[in-house]
């Protein structure tokens, strides 16, 4: 959602500092209105346009100011200015520079934007008297990124740029966030005035409003139709994570006895391990997830969009239920599927009122109120689990995955795109915001960038990026940035020779025709590759190794290469084909009946439970 401005520059409303107007450059006033706005690192390359700022920073870099991260090409710096920003919540602060410097920007811009991730854009610019005359290095990076920013802004005076920089904040963090972008002409970062700084929150913008109350008729609709509803499902979306309403999801969640699943987005905002979780949904979600939104009576969703890749065949995606939508994006509302009960609001505010009036009115789930359907699921989870591959001969990429999970179970986890991408998601155990993944745009090469971005916010974190051999060469460079800075980033390549998706897909829809999808041929030997940038380099090949080689890479003080030989030709499943529907899933590992066991009775409650079960249904405990 692109914001529209009511005001002009002149309507905006802002409170200025009280300090004293001082002559200053545009490049100063920049870098110090960043710094009023709590930015403490920068990711960059700098450039002939761009110079005048970078030589403002230097100044106050080298009086302890903000910190700069010279990355090894622009898109590294997008994608770590994205990690860094989905980590913290903060805004995510990139420079680049005019011409080509700008437009190697634009990937990591469209990837923020399509998963709502705040960012500052900052771009060079040719001086104003050669806009438009196809000056060196002149590109209308503004046009050019008009359809992938939320807003977007030419400095023309560097008066403006104070207000600019406050509004720029404003406008990435409030609302549904997104990149925002500033491009300031060199002899506008050169030319010096009277400037007054704008202090952070001071700015009023007449024509942006986001709401974020939800409407208190549709939050009564919501409750009498969850107080109906005997197969409710919560759809959760990275909305939840954004608005950090975790806790107000599980608490939903609870109080009626709903079962959760996520958007590979969404991954985080409930705790994998609780009895309700399902664990992620959509095209390579779990079985049980897809079954359970097929044979839902209620979807509730929070925070997510209805993408392509979650609902399947969009006609047939959760058909027998009615759905209540809460989204702080009116445009996302009702764009794939019209709920029965639209809520536009904040997410974390919506649940929060909800849980209150539920609480004002003595409203809660009736003990078998969702209890067969709550049986029904845990049959599904019985038959149709996850599955770890284990070959004789090579080690499958859901056993390094796995194991990387056992030993680093809190660790914040990036990824890159692809066959690792939906393993990863299928089997790690994430919290909020530590996990990071580009999931709109799908972009290769995101995972070791943004992972330096996390890693730089979280010196004291354990910082682990699982990529593929394919999408590891997208942005490998910035191995040099990692060795510069020490940052302690630990990449796992999930080595299969092959562009993996791709391959699968050409398998399973186009008839075995591995067209241009193999990487066997000009693979770097990624050892060497490490002794070249001076990090450590480290090649995994047998199953005996495993274990101590992910241990040895955890403990290491600095950032690590591992290069894990998989099983070649292993696909990712399960897996919803092209105009399918969620249910319609192939590759699935049904297991066979078990024999007749003795009960399980309840640790809690006492209960006689079936053999079968995985948590009491009287009480909820896990068994």
């Amino acid at each position: 959602m692109r914001v529209q401005l009511e005001s002009t520059s002149s309507q905006t409303t802002l409170t200025e500092s009280n300090t004293f107007p001082q002559r200053a450059s545009g490049g100063f006033a920049l870098i110090d209105s960043l710094k009023r706005h709590g930015v403490e690192h920068i990711f960059g390359y700098p450039g002939g346009a761009i110079l005048p700022i970078y030589d403002d920073l230097y100044r106050d870099e080298a009086q302890g100011g903000i910190k700069h991260i010279l990355v090894r090409h622009e898109q590294g710096a997008s994608h770590a200015a994205d990690g860094y920003a989905r980590a913290t919540g903060k805004v995510g602060v990139c420079f680049g520079t005019s011409g080509p410097g700008a437009t190697n920007l634009v990937t990591g811009i469209a990837t923020a934007h399509m998963d709502s991730v705040p960012m500052i854009v900052i771009t060079g610019q040719v001086s104003r008297a050669s806009i438009g005359t196809d000056a060196f290095q002149e590109t209308d990076i503004y046009g050019i990124t008009l359809p992938i920013v939320k807003h977007s802004y030419v400095v023309r005076d560097p008066k403006d740029m104070a207000r600019i920089v406050a509004e720029a904040f404003h406008i990435a963090l409030t609302g549904r966030p997104g990149p925002v972008l500033i491009d300031v002409p060199k002899d506008v970062a050169l030319e010096e005035f009277d400037y007054t700084p704008v202090e952070p929150g001071s700015v009023k913008l007449p024509g942006y409003r986001p709401t974020v109350k939800g409407n208190p008729r549709q939050i009564n609709a919501a409750i009498q139709l969850i107080r109906e509803s005997r197969r409710p499902l919560l759809y959760v979306g990275g909305g939840a994570i954004t608005s950090g309403a975790h806790e107000e999801v599980k608490q939903l969640a609870e109080l009626f006895s709903i079962p959760v699943t996520t958007t590979l987005m969404g991954i985080g905002s409930f705790d994998e391990h609780h009895p309700l979780a399902l664990s992620m949904l959509g095209m390579h979600g779990t079985a049980y997830a897809n079954f359970a939104v097929t044979d839902c009576d209620l979807l509730i969703c929070v925070g997510a969009r209805f993408d392509d890749r979650v609902t399947g065949k969009l006609d047939e995606f959760a058909s027998r239920a009615k759905v209540i939508h809460i989204d702080i994006d009116p445009a996302e509302v009702g764009k794939n599927r019209i709920p029965e009960v639209p809520i536009v609001g904040d997410v974390k505010r919506v649940l929060t009122e909800l849980l209150r009036r539920c609480k004002e009115r003595n409203i809660k789930g009736a003990p078998q109120q969702t209890q067969e359907w709550l049986n029904l699921i845990n049959r599904w989870k019985e038959d149709y689990p996850l599955v770890v591959p284990h070959h004789a001969d090579s080690i499958s990429p859901q056993e390094v995955i796995s194991e990387i999970a056992r030993q680093a179970p809190y660790a914040y986890y990036t990824t890159d795109v692809g066959q690792h991408q939906m393993w990863a998601a299928q089997f790690l155990k994430n919290g909020p915001r530590r996990w990071i993944s580009s999931a709109g745009l799908g972009t290769m090469g995101f995972g070791v960038p943004a992972a330096m971005g996390v890693k730089v916010a979280f010196p004291d974190e354990e910082v682990i990026c699982i990529s593929g051999d394919a999408s590891f060469q997208m942005n490998l460079q910035e191995l040099g940035t990692l060795a510069q800075y020490g940052i302690n980033v630990k990449t796992v390549i999930i080595n299969n020779g092959w562009q993996g998706m791709v391959r699968q897909w050409q398998q399973a829809f186009f008839g075995e025709r591995y067209s241009n999808s193999n990487m066997e041929v000009g693979m770097p030997d990624i050892e060497l590759l490490c002794k070249a940038y001076g990090i450590k380099g480290m090649v995994i090949e047998k199953r005996e190794q495993l274990e101590g080689a992910i241990a040895e890479i955890i403990a290491h003080d600095g950032p690590v290469v591992v290069n894990a030989r998989v099983t070649k030709d292993e696909n990712c499943y399960p897996m919803v084909g092209p105009g399918k529907t969620n249910a319609q899933m192939v590759g699935l590992a049904k297991q066979p009946p078990k024999a007749a066991q003795e009960p399980v009775y309840c640790g809690n409650c006492g209960a006689k439970n079936q053999s079968a079960n995985n948590f009491c249904p009287e009480c909820g405990t896990k068994l």
